[in-house]
C-alpha cells in the first residue's frame, strides 16, 4: 500500500506486524502492553469523539505531556480527520504558553497531569477562554481524555475515511514552536509528506534486527516522534519509560535493541563507567583501563589491523561485555542527535560493539539531513554523516549549510517575512549552522553560525568546538565558552561534583558545600591545569585564559538548558553577568 500522509502508517503496520506490544508503557511499576489492532480501534474512536466536540480540517490541538501511549492515541486520532496537531513542551514558560495558545488559536489541549492541567487552567482565561482541557491522569474535577474515546464509540459516523480520503500528503500535520530563547517563538508548519519523506529514507539505514525500542526523549520534539513514526513503519515494538530517572530499570526490563539520545546523556553514562573503573582494585583496574585506552583507539572496519581485533575481541569479553548489560545486554545502535557528539564517545562505544549512529537536523528539516548508518561506508567519526538520500546540501560562502528536499518545512506559521528569511530563491533552508562536507560525503558540524563571536582583537571564536574538548575532563559537567568583543576567550564552568568530591578525598581536602570548594584553592589550581591540558591543540587565540567555577546545577526546569540539553547562551550569560564582568575586570589573563 502507498503511504504518503503520517496516519496510512497504521493499516500498514497492522496488516505487515501485527504486534502484542506495539506501544508499552510503564507505571506504577507494571507495563501496559497494546495490540496493533487496539491501537488503531482507539485512535479512530479519538477521531469520532473530536469530531462530536466540534474539531475540523485545519483546527489546531495541542498535547501537553511526556511520552506515553495516549500521546500517540491522540496525534493520530488528530490528524486522520484534517485537524493539526500542536506539541507543547510540558517545561514551556508562561508567556510562551499564552503566545502558543493565541497564535495557534488552540481549541483544545490534551495533557499529562494536574500540574499542567492547573496551570493551563489559569493562563487560559487571559488568551483562550473557550479552550476544551483534556487530561490523561485521572482528577477530580477534570475532563479525562477517555471521555473523548468513549463519545467516539457511540458516534461511529460519519465513516472516517471520507475523511482520510479529503487529506493531501501536502496538509499542514503539525505546528511546532521552536525555542524563544532569541524572541518570540516561530511556529514550524510541517506537512504530512515532510514527515513520510524522513520516515522512509531514515528506515532504509536501520539494522533490520531492530524490533524493540526504548523511548525517552519527549515527542514534543520532531526528532523522537519521527523515530517513533520509523518504528512504526519498520515493526518495532515501543516502550516508553516511565521518566528519566528511570532508564536504567527500564532498560534491564525492555532489553531494547534500540533508543534515541542526546550526546549529554551518553557523556553521563561514559563518566559513571569510567569512575567505576577508578574504584576497581589491581589487575581488575589494569584491564579496564587497558579496555578503555584500546577502545578509544578504535577505527572502523577493522582499519587497526587483525592484531588490533584480536586484543578487542578480548577486551569486549573481559570489559565491553558489561557496558553491554548496563544497557540491557540486548543493544545493537543508538543514535544521537540534537547536539554535537564527542568523537571519543563514539569510538569506544563501537568498541564496545554499541553502534552511536550520531545524525543532524533541524525542526525545520522534519528533522534528519544527514546521519551515519551502520552498513559499511556509512559513519566516519567525528561527522553526523553521509546526507539524507532525496536530500540537497550545499555549503554556502560563508560556510553555512542550506538544505532542500521534501524535508524542508512549508514555512512559519503566520510569518511571512521569516518565511522569507530563512529560505533563499532556490528553496535551500539556512540552516544557521557552519560546516564543511568531507570526502564530499560526510557532513561535519563545526558550529553553530549564531554561536561564533568575535574578540576584540577580530579574531573568530567557535564555543561548541571548544566547550566539547573540554568536557572531556571528568572533572567538568557543564562548561560555557564566553568572550564575544572582549580580549581573550574565557569559560563559567559547572564542575561534576561527585567526581570532584573523589578527587577532594583523594588529595585529603575537606569537601563541605558545593560553594566552598569551588573557592578552594587547590581546586582552582585543579581546573587550571584541567583548562591547560584541553586548552593544547587550539590556536593561542581560541584558547581559554580565564575561567569561573560556578555552583548551580543548569538544567531544564532552571532553564539554562533548552529540552534538547543544549545550552541557553543568553540566558546564562545574563543570569552570571556579574561573574563575566569580574572575569574581564582583570588585566591579566593567563597565558
Amino acid at each position: 500500500m502507498a503511504i504518503t500522509r503520517v496516519f496510512d502508517l497504521l493499516p500498514y503496520n497492522l496488516e505487515k506486524f501485527p504486534m502484542g506490544d506495539m506501544l508499552a508503557y510503564k507505571e506504577n511499576g507494571a507495563w501496559t502492553k497494546y495490540e496493533s489492532k487496539q491501537v488503531t480501534d482507539i485512535i479512530d474512536n479519538v477521531s469520532h469523539g473530536l469530531l462530536e466536540l466540534g474539531i475540523k480540517k485545519d483546527d489546531k490541538v495541542a498535547i501537553m505531556s511526556g511520552n506515553r501511549p495516549e500521546w500517540n492515541f491522540c496525534d493520530f486520532g488528530i490528524m486522520q480527520i484534517g485537524a493539526t496537531q500542536v506539541p507543547m513542551y510540558p517545561t514551556l514558560s508562561d508567556t510562551d504558553i499564552e503566545f502558543i495558545l493565541k497564535d495557534a488559536e488552540i481549541k483544545m489541549v490534551f495533557v499529562s497531569d494536574k500540574d499542567i492541567y492547573h496551570k493551563i487552567e489559569i493562563l487560559k482565561e487571559k488568551v483562550a477562554p473557550d479552550l476544551i482541557v483534556y487530561t490523561y491522569d485521572k482528577m477530580k474535577g477534570a475532563k479525562h481524555w477517555s471521555e473523548v474515546v468513549e463519545l467516539g464509540k457511540k458516534h461511529q459516523e460519519p465513516n472516517l475515511q471520507e475523511y482520510r480520503d479529503k487529506i493531501q500528503p501536502d496538509d499542514l500535520l503539525t505546528l511546532i514552536y521552536t525555542s524563544g530563547t532569541t524572541g518570540t517563538p516561530k511556529g514550524v508548519m510541517l506537512t504530512h509528506g515532510n514527515l513520510i519523506s524522513n520516515v522512509m529514507e531514515s528506515s532504509k539505514l536501520y539494522p533490520a534486527e531492530i524490533k524493540r525500542a526504548l523511548s525517552f526523549l519527549p515527542m514534543c520534539h520532531i526528532f523522537e516522534r519521527m523515530v517513533v513514526y520509523m518504528y512504526f513503519y519498520l515493526g518495532i515494538s515501543v516502550y516508553y519509560a516511565q521518566s528519566m530517572d528511570t532508564i536504567v530499570a527500564d532498560m534491564q526490563d525492555v532489553k531494547p535493541h534500540c533508543f534515541t539520545t542526546v550526546p549529554r546523556l551518553l557523556e553521563k553514562v561514559y563518566d559513571k563507567i569510567v569512575a567505576k573503573g577508578a574504584e576497581l582494585q589491581g589487575i581488575k583496574k589494569g584491564i579496564f583501563y587497558w579496555a578503555l585506552d584500546l577502545g578509544l583507539k578504535y577505527e572502523l572496519d577493522g582499519a587497526n589491523g587483525w592484531w588490533y581485533e584480536t586484543k578487542l575481541k578480548l577486551a569486549r569479553k573481559l570489559v565491553f561485555s558489561k557496558w553491554r548489560e548496563a544497557l540491557g545486554g540486548e543493544i545493537i545502535a543508538i543514535v544521537s542527535g540534537g547536539a554535537a557528539l564527542q568523537p571519543r564517545l563514539a569510538r569506544v562505544f563501537w568498541a564496545a560493539e554499541i553502534k552511536i549512529l550520531e545524525g543532524y537536523g533541524l525542526t525545520e528539516t522534519s528533522p534528519v539531513i544527514t546521519v551515519n548508518f551502520p552498513m559499511p561506508g556509512g559513519t566516519k567519526f567525528g561527522t553526523v554523516g553521509p546526507v539524507l538520500t532525496g536530500v540537497s546540501v550545499k555549503i554556502a560562502g560563508d560556510g553555512e549549510i542550506m538544505v532542500k528536499g521534501p524535508n524542508v518545512m512549508k514555512g512559519y506559521y503566520k510569518r511571512e517575512d521569516a518565511t522569507k528569511e530563512a529560505l533563499d530563491a532556490e528553496g535551500y533552508f539556512h540552516t544557521g549552522d557552519i560546516g564543511e562536507l568531507v570526502d564530499g560525503k560526510y557532513l561535519r558540524i563545526t558550529d553553530r553560525k549564531k554561536e561564533i563571536f568575535k574578540t576584540a582583537g577580530g579574531k573568530y571564536i567557535a564555543p561548541q568546538t571548544l566547550e566539547n574538548k573540554f568536557k572531556e575532563s571528568p572533572l567538568i559537567e557543564q562548561i560555557i565558552v564566553i568572550g564575544e568583543n572582549e580580549r581573550f576567550p574565557a569559560a563559567l564552568i559547572l564542575p561534576a561534583f561527585d567526581a570532584l568530591k573523589g578527587w577532594c578525598a583523594k588529595k585529603g581536602i575537606k569537601y563541605t558545600t558545593k560553594e566552598d570548594i569551588i573557592t578552594n584553592a587547590q581546586v582552582i589550581e585543579k581546573y587550571q591545569r584541567e583548562i591547560d591540558r584541553y586548552n593544547v591543540g587550539f590556536g593561542h587565540w581560541e584558547q581559554v585564559k580565564k575561567f569561573e567555577l560556578i555552583a548551580d546545577e543548569w538544567s531544564i526546569a532552571t532553564g539554562e538548558m533548552t529540552p534538547k540539553l543544549s545550552l541557553k547562551r543568553k540566558v546564562i550569560l545574563k543570569k552570571y553577568d556579574k561573574l563575566v564582568v569580574k572575569i574581564y575586570q582583570s588585566a591579566t589573563p593567563h597565558a
